[in-house]
This record gives structure tokens, C-alpha cells and sequence, in this order.
């Protein structure tokens, strides 16, 4: 009886040495002014502490992306990440079998580490989520004040450059109704033709430097080109009415008012944006994208391995 209960106990002690231990990371953040990304692997209770009994395996939704085979001393890369490689092939030994992908080939999803050391393996997932930001930090970029990431969704901005024109073409509707029923003066029809082409061409300027994808000083003129001009509707509305009404009555008044506070909320609005785009906005400790401390002694240590771009039989 006793046998089967050490037998028990070996076999228990065995199991628990036999599983590798990680540090782990649950999320991992990365924007786009990423030029790499760095996804972390570290394992906390290597025995062997040598790259050559260890074998690593990152995969994405479960399929594998990179392997390392210490044994055989060969990589493996999917070819949809050529970029991929250890962060560091000489801190493996100590456990570190982190991830380092190219930031435009890291796609967000869940990542998975898979460490064996001779008879002992484990694994650890980490998620690579998408954060969008106005500036880049300038500690993590060649270039000081770098802009990068878009200013709104493409679906704000179409909703923005929707609404614009859609303005316009109910102005013009009601211009030409008005035109076709009522007798204008020679000298207002021309001034409320020629404030609905300056608006109309002030709307089209803006929507072209307004759509780029790039956060820059054209955003932000394209934005202030749509935003600010629309106060020449305010004045050609009154007009209009002018025409139609004898005495303008509390509606038309009412309306122009609605219009009047539509346009101070879109000033105030667009002034917050341009104020807010200054604030830099710095990753969160433990969340960022971690930078290569040395890209240069990574890929060097890994000229004298066999690359193997072909998956292994």
C-alpha cells in the first residue's frame, strides 16, 4: 500500500516539474505609431537554461506563426509575417521567449506562447489589441511630434462630409423653389448665389484635406474649412425668408435661432478637437506595445541559425 502511495506522490511531484511556470501578461496594446511590436514570453522556472533543449512555438487564433527549435537550431516564419522573431535569442536561456513582429504585420487577436525544455513545456496567452491615438510619443518615434492615427472614424467622417453636402443641396432646393415662385432682386439673387458657391467651394476644399487618414495641420484645416464657413447659411436663410415673408413671423425667427446654436455648438465642438489634438496621449504601464531595446543584437545572433521558411515536416 505504501508503494502505490509513493508511486503516487513521484508522480505527482513529477507532474508539477514537468510544467513550465510564466509571468504573465494578459493585453497588450499597440497604435499605430508602433513601428514594432513586442508580445511577451517569459518563463519563471527553466532548470536547463539553455537554448539548445528548448523549442518555441507563437501561435495566432491557433495557427502557428513562428517556431524556434533550439535542437535543430532552425526558425520557422508563416509567410504572412516575415517579420517575426525572438525580442532577444540570447535572453532565451533565462526564459525570455518574447515576440517581435513588424507593427504593420501584427494583426490584433490572441497570441499564444508555447515553451519546451527537454520533457518540460507549458504555454501563455497574451492579447494584442488596436488603441488609437492623435500624436505619437515622442520618446518612441525617429521623428519628434510625429502625427499618425485618425482623427475620426471613417463613419463619423462620412456622416460629417454626408450632412455638409446634404445642407447644400436643400439650401439650393429652396433657393430654386423660391427663385421659380417669387420675384428677386437682380442684386440679392447674385449675393445669395455667390454665398452658396463660396460655401459650396469651401465645403469641397474641406472634405478633400478633411478625408486623409493622417492627423496633420490639412485635418485640421479641412475640418475648419466645413465647420466655420457654414455661418453664411445663417444670413442666407434670413434672406430667404425675407423674400417669401412681408413680416418674417416668430418661426422663421425660431429656425434661424435653431441654426444660430447649431453652428455655436459645431465652433465650440471643433475648437475642443483642435485643443484636445495637442494633448499627447502616452500609454498606459504594463498595457504599451514594448519598443526593441536592440533590434541589432537580435537579428546578428540570428545570422549564424539556419532560416527555414517552409514549414518543417
Amino acid at each position: 500500500m505504501w508503494l502505490l502511495a509513493a508511486w503516487v506522490l513521484l508522480s505527482a511531484v513529477g507532474a508539477g516539474s514537468a510544467q513550465l511556470m510564466f509571468s504573465v501578461t494578459d493585453v497588450v496594446e499597440k497604435t499605430e505609431c508602433n513601428k514594432t511590436v513586442i508580445l511577451p514570453c517569459h518563463v519563471i522556472n527553466l532548470k536547463g537554461n539553455n537554448a539548445n533543449v528548448m523549442f518555441v512555438t507563437w501561435k495566432k487564433q491557433g495557427k502557428r506563426i513562428f517556431s524556434f527549435d533550439g535542437a535543430r537550431q532552425q526558425f520557422y516564419r508563416d509567410p504572412t509575417v516575415p517579420s517575426a522573431n525572438l525580442a532577444s535569442l540570447a535572453d532565451l536561456p533565462k526564459g525570455i521567449a518574447s515576440l517581435m513582429l513588424d507593427g504593420a504585420e501584427a494583426a490584433v487577436g490572441n497570441y499564444s506562447c508555447e515553451v519546451t525544455e527537454l520533457n518540460r513545456e507549458g504555454e501563455t496567452t497574451v492579447e494584442l489589441r488596436q488603441r488609437i491615438v492623435v500624436s505619437c510619443d515622442e520618446e518612441s518615434t525617429p521623428t519628434p511630434k510625429e502625427k499618425c492615427g485618425s482623427w475620426f472614424l471613417l463613419v463619423e467622417k462620412a456622416i460629417i462630409i454626408a450632412l455638409v453636402f446634404l445642407v447644400i443641396i436643400l439650401c439650393s432646393a429652396q433657393f430654386s423653389i423660391i427663385a421659380l415662385k417669387y420675384e428677386i432682386v437682380p442684386q440679392k439673387k447674385r449675393g445669395i448665389i455667390v454665398a452658396g458657391i463660396i460655401f459650396t467651394a469651401a465645403a469641397v476644399v474641406g472634405t478633400v484635406l478633411f478625408v486623409q487618414d493622417d492627423y496633420n495641420a490639412q485635418t485640421q484645416s479641412g475640418l475648419g474649412l466645413i465647420v466655420l464657413p457654414a455661418v453664411i447659411l445663417v444670413p442666407l436663410q434670413y434672406f430667404m425668408f425675407g423674400i417669401v415673408f412681408d413680416s418674417l413671423p416668430q418661426t422663421t425667427f425660431a429656425l434661424i435661432g435653431l441654426q444660430i446654436l447649431g453652428y455655436i455648438i459645431a465652433v465650440v465642438g471643433f475648437a475642443l478637437c483642435v485643443s484636445g489634438s495637442r494633448m499627447k496621449d502616452h500609454p498606459r504601464p504594463g498595457k504599451a506595445v514594448e519598443e526593441p531595446l536592440n533590434e541589432l543584437q537580435s537579428y546578428v545572433m540570428c545570422e549564424k541559425y539556419t532560416v527555414v521558411d517552409t514549414p518543417w515536416p
